[in-house]
């Protein structure tokens, strides 16, 4: 059937209508633009359209989405990928109507048929290595037609046909058996490992495979010495070749790794030939690239042409693939998902000589997860710190007990690396951004989908760099993802983007003026006392001002001038210390200054603008001002001031008075606390009092008392407290509020306000 096939292909005078399966996959893609290069009549329908996807139909593919049976009237053949099911409607129409349809594997082995083809097999390394040699024969004039299975910058694409060079380098899929079906001219065999399980019965089932292709093979086989499988498969053969680090025919010797730089000398049957350094780090690599000279030298390629194009070579898509590089960090996407390619890839991240090496991998298909757990634990080592994902199905169906956490608990017990896991995908990049430190290198593992965390991080990291650069303040503290609650009396909350902790004002204002000048939202949080963020987190920059100025009290005369990041509860202290009474109240309230300020945050009968002399802002135009208390307006639990403008310190007037009229006017204050007021984290009082009664008194009224949902329960000290008793969530808290809320509207025709600030997004949107 394949040979018939290739005879097919080749004319070019009757072109073959050809329909793909899955035509948005890197393999399916592949074929298609072989098969336009060949002159065929290409259409081809998946899930999703893509950028490749539209690429192709400038092309000339035809281009159906989602998959439909009308997608494969009249055509002469349907090729379908591997991910495909029986009872996909496309698939299942072509069966219907008698239409020839034939897996991704028989249709390269056709094609491949049709020029001498160069398959490039293994467990791994196999898109590394096919690249190399595909980018080799090109810069020496050879014409090659290629197929890797990877996007790869330096080649354009994945797949190019070329009419007039009679070579092509395919990369051979061994996971399904089907590289027995190739027969090419010239075969290199990388690695030979137990993998793909869920297909083969074993190592002696895979050998099976391997040798078929080997004895398929017309010209040279090419093979790693290095791999006792592959050696003793191929080294019996007459026409076999060796590469290795030494007593091979091709040998890389003197080899140096520095900068993310591999260089060597290459030996050929003891002779020097030169030296070669590789464009992509990796000491893993050097021994791809002897795979790749070799396939240069008998294909007629000059030693010292194959060495330029070496020095070239960028590598493919995801194969130890910089997303992000600075002076303070380094992120890597790898697809690598076997433990050999695990060790390799940490191998060469150790190389580059970061300050730590933090891993996120995805486990790919359960089937491997549970049958390498202890070697993935064991090569795990080599991180400093491991994140994993929920395993990557691919097409198989769970095994109870396995998941992510399967290799993490391998990991705690193969050695001291710390590991945890992290669940989906979709906010695995929040726990991961948030823990990286100057120095590190970021790698994210795996065949699924965790690049998407890398690239989230990446993008942040930019913005990042580019605030602190232009904050001005060599003190500036930052981080990414930071989580909420560890900010919020009440404990709950998601992420904030980008957090920010500036210790001077200009420091403050440079940071809110980049904000401003790129439209990034920007808010500023202090203790979070008075604050609900909701689960989805903070889109933008959290400024933070604690440290620095914004944590100073100075007292001078009756004045006490404390900074936006000083705690009420401080300023009542210092003010004690010093004899000044008319502080006292501030004892009482959990807050600090900025957001007392913000809110003219009151207790005992007092309210915080009753004290203010005055307050330095940073104003909507970018400048810092003072302006004196009879300039700014204030109300019950609003300042219009602070809605458009931020407070970066206030002075406050006292009066001198006896220390022991003070400690008793604190020590009401603190006893009145105690017994009014819950001693579990909340966010103080949670409704503005309506004018029907006290919001505490109707909240008891409507029998709420000890009410909760999920752990978040309103307090028995006061009704108008909700209480975390324990990791509870933000829509715990949420749900509370609006089941009080409902029942006082629909019992008590009371609409309840929040005084409690609920800011943040309810979904995950950064």
């Amino acid at each position: 059937m394949i040979e018939e096939l290739s005879k097919k292909l080749v004319n070019r005078n009757e072109p073959v209508k050809v329909h793909l399966i899955g035509v948005a996959g890197s393999g399916m893609s592949g074929l298609a633009l072989l098969l336009l290069g060949m002159g065929h009549q290409v259409s081809g329908c998946d899930r999703v359209t893509t950028r490749e996807t539209e690429r192709m139909q400038g092309l000339g593919l035809k281009f159906y989405s989602p998959h439909t049976a009308e997608s494969i009237v009249d055509v002469d053949l349907v090729v379908y990928s591997s991910a495909i099911k029986e009872d996909n409607v496309a698939l299942a129409a072509a069966r219907a109507r008698g239409v020839q349809a034939i897996r991704r594997a028989e249709c390269l082995a056709a094609i491949l048929g049709t020029k001498d083809g160069v398959v490039i097999s293994g467990t791994h390394g196999k898109t590394t290595t096919s690249a190399m040699s595909a980018h080799l024969l090109r810069r020496g004039a050879v014409n090659p037609s290629h197929y890797v299975g990877a996007e790869i910058p330096v080649l354009g694409s994945n797949a190019h046909w070329d009419e007039e060079g009679d070579l092509m380098v395919a990369e051979g899929d061994e996971s399904d058996g089907t590289l027995a079906l190739y027969t090419p001219k010239h075969s290199v065999v990388l690695n030979v490992e137990e993998e793909h399980l869920d297909f083969y019965s074993g190592i002696d089932h895979i050998k099976q495979v391997f040798t078929k292709l080997l004895d398929q093979t017309r010209g040279s086989v090419i093979y790693c010495k290095e791999c006792p499988v592959a050696t003793e498969l191929c080294a019996p053969r007459e026409n076999s070749i060796s590469y290795g680090w030494s007593d091979a025919d091709f040998v890389a010797d003197n080899l140096k790794e520095q900068g993310g730089v591999v260089a060597f000398d290459v030996v050929r049957s003891g002779k020097l030939l030169g030296r070669v350094e590789l464009g992509v780090p990796g000491r893993h690599n050097a021994l791809n690239a002897l795979a790749a000279l070799a396939v240069a030298e008998v294909s007629g390629v000059a030693f010292a042409d194959a060495a330029r194009a070496l020095s070239t070579f960028a590598g493919a898509r995801r194969r130890f693939e910089t997303k992000y590089l600075s002076k303070k960090w380094r992120v890597v996407d790898d697809y690598g998902h076997h433990p050999t390619e695990l060790a390799a890839t940490l191998q060469t991240a150790r190389s580059l000589n970061p300050k730590r090496v933090v891993v996120l991998f995805q486990p790919h298909r359960y089937s491997r997860t549970q049958k390498l757990a202890k070697e993935f634990g064991q090569v795990l080592q080599a991180a400093d710190r491991v994140f994993v994902t929920d395993v990557y199905p691919a097409s198989e169906a769970p095994i109870e007990g396995v998941t992510g956490q399967t290799i993490v608990d391998s990991v705690l017990e193969q050695g001291d690396t710390r590991a945890e896991c992290v669940g989906g995908v979709a906010t695995a990049h929040h726990v991961v951004g948030n823990c990286l430190k100057e120095g590190d290198l970021l790698i994210t593992l795996g065949a699924g989908n965790v690049h998407e965390a890398g690239t989230k991080i990446s993008r942040d990291l930019a913005v990042l760099e580019e605030l602190m650069r232009e904050s001005e303040d060599e003190t500036l503290q930052t981080a990414l993802y930071e989580p909420m609650k560890k900010h919020t009396t009440m404990l709950v909350g998601g992420p904030a983007q980008f957090w920010v902790q500036p210790s001077t004002h200009q420091g403050f204002a440079n940071a809110v003026n980049f904000c401003r000048q790129r439209g990034v939202p920007v808010r500023v949080v202090g203790r979070g006392s008075n604050l609900l963020v909701r689960e989805g987190g903070i889109r933008g920059v959290v400024i933070h001002p604690s440290r620095g100025v914004f944590g100073d009290v100075v007292v001078e005369g009756n004045r006490v001038t404390a900074g936006a990041g000083v705690r009420f509860k401080k300023v009542a202290s210092v003010a004690q210390k010093h004899g000044l009474t008319g502080f006292e109240w501030m004892e009482g309230i959990p807050g600090n200054v900025g957001g007392g300020l913000r809110m003219n945050a009151g207790a005992m009968g007092t309210e915080t603008f009753d004290q203010v002399v005055d307050v330095t802002f940073l104003d909507e135009d970018g400048e810092i001002r003072t302006r004196t208390r009879s300039e700014i307006e204030s109300f019950y639990r609003n300042v219009p001031e602070l809605r458009r403008n931020f407070a970066l310190c206030a002075t406050f007037e006292g009066k001198p008075a006896d220390a022991d009229v003070i400690n008793g006017k604190m020590q009401e204050s603190s006893h009145k606390r105690r017994t009014t007021q819950p001693l579990a984290a909340s966010a103080g009082c949670i409704f503005k009092n309506p004018e029907l009664m006290p919001a505490g008194m109707l909240v008891d009224t409507l029998g709420f008392k000890n009410e909760s949902v999920g752990k978040a329960r309103v307090s028995l000290e006061h009704g108008n407290f909700i209480v975390n008793d324990g990791k509870a969530t933000a829509d715990e808290v949420l749900g509370l509020i609006e089941k009080i809320r409902k029942k006082a509207r629909e019992e008590k025709a009371v609409e309840l306000e929040t005084e409690v600030q609920i800011i943040g997004e309810d979904d995950y949107l950064f």
